[in-house]
């Protein structure tokens, strides 16, 4: 379903509010190895620089291209083979920030034409523009209650 001007601009203030309240949840984190459901506060932070750097892949592919298909990966082998438990963080995670940076960049300018732009998910089917959104608004707030539960 569509979402309404209303329900779209609420959205990306909760998406450009992101970044920071991970980095908040991560602050002062004296143990990033301390693992919780499986993931350490180290790990997420990466995952979390490599989501935000597929996901602006991902929205520029939805703008300019005709309907493409976005492709699924796996999280955990990337969390594997992308060394996630012993890298330092401080470079995933300005790459975070500055992904969510462009991208709202790109999302205050989008046109009516340009929300409505689809493709396809290779793991969801249908998925376009606000979509997209849905998805990436909420992420990095999902993550960072996921590290407050493992400083706990």
């Amino acid at each position: 379903m569509p979402l309404t001007p209303d329900e779209r601009a609420a959205l990306v203030a909760r998406y450009r509010g992101g970044y920071a309240a991970f980095a908040e949840a991560l602050a002062g984190c004296d143990d990033l190895d301390a693992a919780v459901e499986g993931w350490t506060p180290r790990q997420v932070a990466h995952h979390l620089g490599d989501s935000e750097m597929t996901s602006a892949i991902r929205l520029r592919r939805l703008l300019a291209e005709d309907e493409p298909v976005i492709a699924a990966y796996d999280e955990n082998a990337f969390a594997r083979l992308l060394h996630y438990d012993s890298r330092p963080v401080e470079a995933s995670l300005r790459a975070a920030e500055a992904a969510r940076a462009t991208n709202a960049e790109l999302l205050d300018r989008l046109t009516e034409d340009e929300w409505a732009r689809r493709g396809s998910h290779t793991d969801s089917g249908a998925y376009g523009v606000e979509d997209w959104l849905r998805t990436y608004a909420e992420h990095p707030y999902d993550h960072a209650e996921q590290v407050r539960r493992a400083r706990r």
